[in-house]
């Protein structure tokens, strides 16, 4: 294809471009909850239908990093990235028009669906094909569109909630959309595929597919049924299941779509824990609290409470910049953990508190998940060669994303049931359940790092870039003890030999 958009080789339109692309399906996923009355109504949606739409979204997101892998390796990835954007913004204006509920429920599974695409089709390349300099913007812009975007979700989903409606957000939505395939076209640049030799991989998609769309069905059944009950345990179960044997089968197989032989190391592991870690905690908390103060405000007043959870997204954004260059990266997503471990203790007595609680908490848990996930996807990015970031992209993502929107669910679900429920001290106990994992995550990062003998290391971004070696050295998992035991045995050896030769003599 001889095309080439004027904006081509410019590094602000490419970086507008992606955030164009990830924001506002990102930015709708948190702003959904507070308008979901208002869609139910005015659609003649049910709740479980509602929780239905959007789990499944979630499912086409995760299951969606997966096949972007696998196509980009085949098909060029700027060709591909004007079908994943022409597509998404047909789902969005669809969406935004909403004339059938039907519709607009096939709609949001497209938008989840297309904006993982874009992700894998987009992110890598402005990562890796800039020049070293452009990367601590870059690692601020991936910040400010992972999480920073889902964190202003609840503000602008609030003020939309509290002025009766929901279509001007989703038009929003859908002007952003063509804006993206806009930026799509002016950056345009023909690229080969990454290899036009690989073979498919059909396995591996039916693992993620029937995976994800398993394990999310379960966790939106959660709202009407059980958690024993078959109709949810039964596929959050078998889809867990078939999602743990795809990264076994990708561990096993000699060329895999997702490099988990090669992330299997101390830094990475440690890394993609943090990062399921805070997603899974950040989101069941942000769901918790919007539960516990429905009743004490309109959706616009209460959106207000949320902006310092954006404003903790910015601040790390620019700390996560600065640092990147560092050796301090590597430490950055414990720092986040503890912090927002700090976040979701503050608001566990939000039932009969008040609203300050809401403001603290939501500027600990922006930090504290500003500081974890998108440092840690890059954590994972810089322990293997650059020319496998895609993929790593693809593993972090679908692991993210699964533990963070499946784990929500289930959290609710327990702080809806047991000991009271959401008017005593149901809402309490999730925040204490929320508060746990982020301390455990924490706590099995930190050990993984101590026994893996890793060090604090700046990243070598030259030679990265250069795409033969990482960025920095990942030790083998548990390195330290079984150092240990290599010089106790030497030693013991060394002993024997002594024995040996003062026998002899």
């Amino acid at each position: 294809m001889r095309f080439r958009g004027p904006l081509a080789g410019r590094y602000p339109a490419a970086a507008a471009m992606v955030a164009l692309a990830l924001i506002p399906y990102l930015a709708l996923s948190g702003a959904l909850p507070p308008m979901q009355r208002v869609i139910e109504q005015q659609l003649h949606l049910s709740a479980q239908s509602f929780e239905l739409a959007t789990g499944m979204a979630n499912a086409a997101y995760a299951f969606g990093t997966v096949l972007a892998v696998q196509l980009a390796l085949r098909a060029p990835g700027r060709r591909l990235l004007v079908l994943y954007a022409g597509l998404f913004l047909v789902a969005c204006v669809i969406a935004a028009a909403a004339p059938s509920p039907g519709l607009f429920i096939a709609a949001h599974i497209v938008q989840g669906l297309c904006t993982s695409l874009m992700l894998i089709a987009a992110v890598p390349p402005l990562v890796a094909g800039w020049p070293v300099s452009r990367m601590p913007f870059t690692a601020m812009i991936m910040n400010l569109c992972v999480f920073g975007a889902v964190a202003v979700g609840p503000v602008i989903g609030g003020a939309e909630a509290g002025a009766g409606g929901w279509h001007v957000l989703f038009w929003c939505v859908a002007g952003c959309a063509a804006a993206a395939l806009l930026f799509v076209l002016l950056t345009f640049e023909d690229v080969p595929p990454a290899e036009e030799n690989a073979r498919w991989d059909p396995l591996a998609l039916v693992l993620a597919g029937c995976g994800c769309a398993a394990v999310f069905l379960g966790a939106s059944e959660l709202l009407t049924h059980a958690l024993l009950s078959l109709i949810a345990l039964l596929p959050l179960v078998g889809g867990l299941a078939v999602l743990l044997a795809l990264v076994g089968y990708q561990a096993a197989a000699e060329d895999p779509l997702m490099p988990v032989r090669a992330l299997f190391t101390t830094k990475p592991v440690a890394g993609i824990i943090s990062a399921m870690t805070a997603g899974a905690a950040s989101i069941a908390a942000i769901d918790l609290v919007e539960q516990a103060i429905q009743p004490t405000g309109s959706p616009g007043q209460l959106a207000n409470l949320f902006w310092p959870e954006f404003g903790g997204a910015v601040l790390m954004a620019l700390v996560f910049g600065a640092l990147l260059r560092t050796r301090w990266l590597a430490a950055l997503a414990l720092a986040g953990l503890i912090t927002l471990a700090a976040g979701i203790g503050t608001v566990t007595g939000i039932v009969g508190g008040g609203h300050w609680l809401v403001i603290v908490a939501s500027a600990l848990i922006g930090l504290g998940v500003g500081a974890t996930v998108a440092p840690a996807l890059f954590v994972a990015g810089y322990s293997v060669r650059s020319a496998l970031i895609q993929r790593v992209f693809a593993l972090v993502e679908l692991l993210r994303a699964v533990a963070a929107f499946v784990t929500a669910p289930i959290i609710l679900h327990l702080a809806m049931t047991v000991n009271g429920g959401a008017t005593r001290g149901g809402i309490q106990a999730g925040m204490w359940v929320a508060c746990a994992i982020v301390v455990v995550g924490a706590g099995i990062a930190a050990t993984v790092f101590r026994l893996g003998g890793a060090r604090l290391q700046a990243p070598d971004l030259e030679r990265w870039q250069e795409g033969e070696e990482p960025a920095w050295d990942s030790p083998r998992l548990l390195d330290v003890p079984r150092r240990r035991r290599t010089a106790r045995t030497a030693e013991r050896r060394e002993s024997a030999a002594r024995t040996a030769r003062g026998t002899a003599r």
